[in-house]
């Protein structure tokens, strides 16, 4: 049954009817009317919906008649499998025998797998990723088959290029933009790098050199996908992102380019190497060599130097369209394509070094490493995923019509009436109205993210003051609220000072200039200006000479305004980020005011950053370690001088993160000792294993800011007969000694990150004189028979940490069972008595303060107290040997009634108060020796128990 025309075009716009009965009856003309009418009523209706709008796919099917015979074109509308249409063009391309048949087919081929993909978008039925996807995989194939023929056919006359060694070597052509992105629009050009992987000749009857090879080579490519002719061209070919652009050569070696990046590489070709990928030739070299570039593109610190370089490519954008008054330019103007993907692209220059998320070349999966990442918020993002996809879907229709590359709508008004009906709008005006509404957006975010804050005004009062010599500026520090004017104009002026000595250099003193005022006017506006000023100029100081943190804080108006919060509130903070300026990365992740991780979310977020190192390069493991637990540090500090966290759960989050430090650190040190002397293994031949035991503050669940850490290490081994399986065996007791030193540094030793962790080893049997680890079995009969009974309180309060579950378990029953022996009242009475005054007497404090750690009535009473009193009735009651920490010992002890007449909550509410004002002090960089009158009423509370319990009795 035959498709009456008038009917189907009875639906249309005017126009678009006009248009699409003049291209039916073209195709009537050349293809006779018995091909028309052999098509389906419901296909033939589709088609000419399509031809109403595109005349390249009007010309595709006069072209090439037999494509609407034989049911052919039912076959277009089915979705198209990219793997499957690109190995169709690879497998139909490679048995042609002539270069001119080779350049012929794929003119055709190229223009029928458009066609058909044009056909698809513009009914509908594939979406944006779909489209995109199909266009690139036909661009990659067209290539690569072009290189396979070619190289072929060269391989006759040159034989195979080879390296030194003689292994074959093959031309690596990379892609890069949207063809790298796997988002190509419908008529775009191809961004393209030649590279080869090693010198050396080919081994055939003309021996050449491997670069003469693959120039040769590389310019047929290109001449044959580029050159314009009877049957059109297959893609534009741009080479101009190479090294050194047009003056370049045309090929380079991997070292070669390596090389030219490390040395030359700027801002602009980083953005380009965002979307690289491998498309034709020896695809797995292509992406061993974007591994090695990796570091030039993804900076490992935060990089926002690329704001400055971003903004510079977006103006010259922006001169170039005011020129050609290309104001509605989908690709290039305000609101457009490009500006979606700049703002996407920064984050990921800024921050994809350190987030895996952020690394990918598609726009979309970008965006959504964004949202990953928490750079933008989830309704931004999709906001600006919809603009964008609407943009792109633009874009290829404006680009379907006549297969150009066009990103202007059409003059005529009656093309754009057909556009906006292809389109799916009931009018020229409601295009126009959604096409604003989604530029609107894409301006909002971009100028939010890559045009950032506003310089400040000449006449600031912050700029006159960081401007103004010491008696003017003395003028403006009253006007911001500053209290102390002297304190404030002497901070400025040794700034400036510092800055001096520092020779930050031309474009660091700029940034310094750019920074100040608006630091001054931030400082200004929190509850202690005067000492945020001065912290922040502090901070200023230790990175003068470090641009891209002046950046940051220059860039971020939400890294200042954290910066002057958490200075405000903390001198120890301040000290921390002035030591460890990639502290200051953390300003602008939304997360830092969040709260902090559990314990299996903190571990899984070092096993993600741990990844991205290998396991032989221990400086960068040990840098992610310190860089990690400074995070997270910093993160519990803000949520605790927010007080958002109770100081239990304070203590509770600063162990986490040393746990999961401590762990990772192990698996990495018995990782790297496995590989050299195999497994350790036990006198019975049995795997053998191995246990970290924390004591102190970590073993109680009391850890605070800076605070040591005190490890005992065991193992399981047995004796000497106990050995390594290979390949350089060891007896198993070194094995473990090794490991222990290993973890050891680690965790303590200084790089360029810092250190992680003090470690104090000296809780170890027989303290410094003993072994550094020990058996279990050893460790056990010590504790039986040898340890003092300070030895017994420091065990009452450890616990494993890392290490072998099953030893693990072993060492409790081990601890439970030391802790519940039946002690001697007397004798245990008088030996904690005379440890804790030994303490007592050995402090040295200042006139009229007391040390809220030592003091009578302070931490260490109230420790010693719940100590006594749990190793004293423990025989009794064995449940209260099971807690490391102190207030649940205080707690359990009070719900069995050990302790009448005991004040327990009391005990309890005094050390939490305590505890958090050792905090508070620590927050502020202060030790635990205050006034005698901070606290006084509970530290005297605590010290008339201690009386009674122990100086009374």
């Amino acid at each position: 049954m035959s498709i009456e025309l008038e009917d189907v075009l009875g639906d249309f716009p005017a126009v678009a009817a006009r248009e699409a009965r003049e291209r039916w009856q073209r195709l009537r003309e050349v293809l006779g009317e018995e091909v028309l009418a052999g098509l389906p009523v419901g296909t033939a209706g589709k088609l000419v919906q399509v031809l109403a709008w595109s005349e390249f796919v009007c010309q595709v099917l006069l072209r090439t008649p037999d494509l609407l015979a034989a049911g052919r074109f039912e076959s277009w509308l089915e979705p198209i499998d990219p793997a499957a249409a690109a190995a169709d063009i690879k497998a139909e391309l490679q048995a042609l025998d002539s270069e001119a048949e080779l350049r012929r087919r794929l003119r055709q081929l190229r223009q029928q797998w458009l066609a058909r993909i044009a056909v698809l978008d513009m009914l509908s039925l594939a979406d944006h990723q779909a489209t995109h996807a199909a266009i690139s995989a036909v661009a990659d194939a067209c290539v690569a088959a072009a290189l396979d023929w070619l190289h072929a056919d060269m391989q006759k006359q040159y034989g195979q290029p080879r390296s030194a060694s003689g292994e074959p070597v093959e031309l690596v052509v990379l892609g890069l933009g949207k063809l790298g992105g796997e988002e190509l629009n419908f008529s775009s050009d191809i961004d393209l790098i030649f590279a080869f992987a090693e010198s050396g000749q080919t081994d055939g009857e003309r021996e050449v050199e491997n670069e003469l090879y693959f120039t040769r080579l590389g310019r047929r490519l290109i001449q044959v996908l580029d050159d314009d002719t009877a049957d059109g061209f297959v893609y534009r070919v741009d080479m101009r992102l190479r090294p050194f652009g047009d003056s370049g050569p045309l090929v380079m070696s991997f070292a070669g380019l390596e090389a030219y990046y490390q040395q030359h590489g700027r801002e602009w070709e980083r953005y380009a190497f965002v979307k690289a990928r491998p498309i034709a030739g020896d695809l797995a070299a292509g992406e061993s060599l974007l591994d090695d570039l990796r570091p030039f593109v993804y900076r490992r610190y935060l990089d926002y130097g690329v704001f400055e370089a971003l903004r510079d490519i977006k103006a010259s954008i922006n001169r170039e369209v005011v020129r050609k008054e290309n104001q509605d330019h989908v690709k290039l103007g305000p609101g457009g394509i490009r500006e979606a993907e700049f703002t996407v692209q920064l984050f990921q220059l800024v921050r994809g070094g350190r987030e895996a998320a952020l690394r990918q070349r598609n726009f979309l999966a970008a965006l959504d490493g964004v949202v990953r990442s928490r750079c933008l918020p989830q309704d931004d993002a999709e906001r600006l995923g919809d603009a964008y996809r609407f943009l792109r879907r633009l874009e290829n229709r404006l680009q379907q019509r006549g297969d150009r590359q066009q990103h202007h709508l059409p003059q005529e008004q009656e093309s754009q009436a057909i556009l906006a009906w292809s389109l799916g709008f009931a009018s020229t005006a409601a295009l126009h109205e959604c096409w604003d509404r989604h530029r609107a957006v894409v301006t909002e975010l971009f100028e939010d993210t890559v045009l950032g804050p506003e310089e400040a005004a000449e006449d600031s009062v912050g700029k006159q003051l960081w401007q103004a010599p010491r008696d003017v500026a003395t003028d403006s520090v009253s006007a911001l609220g500053y209290r102390d004017v002297d304190r404030v104009t002497d901070t400025l002026m040794a700034l400036r000072q510092e800055l001096k000595q520092a020779r930050p250099g031309t474009r660091g003193r700029g940034r310094v200039d750019e920074l100040m005022p608006r630091l001054i006017e931030m400082a200004a506006a929190t509850v202690e200006p005067d000492a945020a000023l001065e912290r922040m100029c502090r901070i200023v100081a230790a990175v003068a000479r470090r641009t891209t943190y002046l950046a940051l804080l220059a860039e971020s108006t939400e890294a200042l305004r954290q910066l002057a919060r958490i200075c405000a509130a903390s001198d120890w903070i301040t000290g921390l980020v002035s030591r460890h300026p990639v502290l200051l990365d953390e300003l602008i992740d939304p997360r830092l005011f969040e709260g902090v991780p559990d314990r299996n979310a903190l571990a899984a977020e070092l096993s993600l950053a741990l990844a991205e190192v290998p396991n032989d390069d221990l400086e960068a493991v040990m840098d992610v370690l310190r860089e990690f637990q400074q995070t997270r540090v910093l993160r519990i500090a803000v949520a605790d001088i927010g007080e958002t966290l109770p100081i239990m759960q304070v203590s509770d989050a600063l162990s986490a993160v040393a746990e999961v430090v401590i762990k990772a650190a192990l698996d990495r040190a018995w990782s790297d000792l496995l590989s050299r002397h195999g497994k350790p293994l036990r006198d019975d031949g049995e795997p053998a294993k191995y246990l970290v035991v924390a004591y102190g503050k970590l073993g109680g669940f009391e850890l605070g800011y800076g605070s040591d850490l005190d490890l005992v290490f065991m193992h399981d081994a047995g004796g000497e007969s106990a050995t390594t399986e290979g390949p350089r065996v060891v007896e198993s007791s070194v094995f473990f000694l090794r490991l222990t030193q290993r973890l050891i540094h680690f965790l303590s030793t200084p790089t360029a990150a810092g250190i992680l962790y003090e470690v104090d080893t000296r809780l170890r049997p027989s303290g410094k004189g003993g072994l550094l680890v020990t058996s279990l079995d050893a460790f056990e009969k010590y504790q039986r028979e040898s340890a003092w009974t300070w030895e017994h309180q420091a065990l009452l309060r450890s616990r494993a940490v890392a290490g072998s579950d099953s030893l693990a378990g072993r060492f409790d029953v081990v601890r439970q069972a030391v802790l519940v022996q039946p002690r001697d009242a007397t004798e245990l009475h008088s030996a904690v008595a005379d440890m804790r005054q030994r303490m007592q007497a050995e402090l040295k404090l200042p006139a009229s303060h007391s040390d809220l750690k030592a003091s009578r009535g302070g931490l260490l009473d109230i420790e010693f107290l719940a100590q006594y009193w749990v190793l004293r009735h423990a025989a009794d009651y064995p449940e209260l040997a099971m807690f490391p920490d102190t207030i649940r010992c205080l707690e359990g002890l009070d719900s069995c009634c050990c302790l009448p007449g005991v004040d327990v909550p009391l005990l309890v509410d005094a050390y939490r108060r305590i505890r958090r004002e050792i905090h508070r002090q620590a927050l502020q960089g202060r030790s635990s020796v205050v006034p005698d009158g901070v606290l006084a009423d509970e530290r005297a509370a605590v010290a008339d128990i201690w009386e009674q319990i122990f100086t009374s009795a």
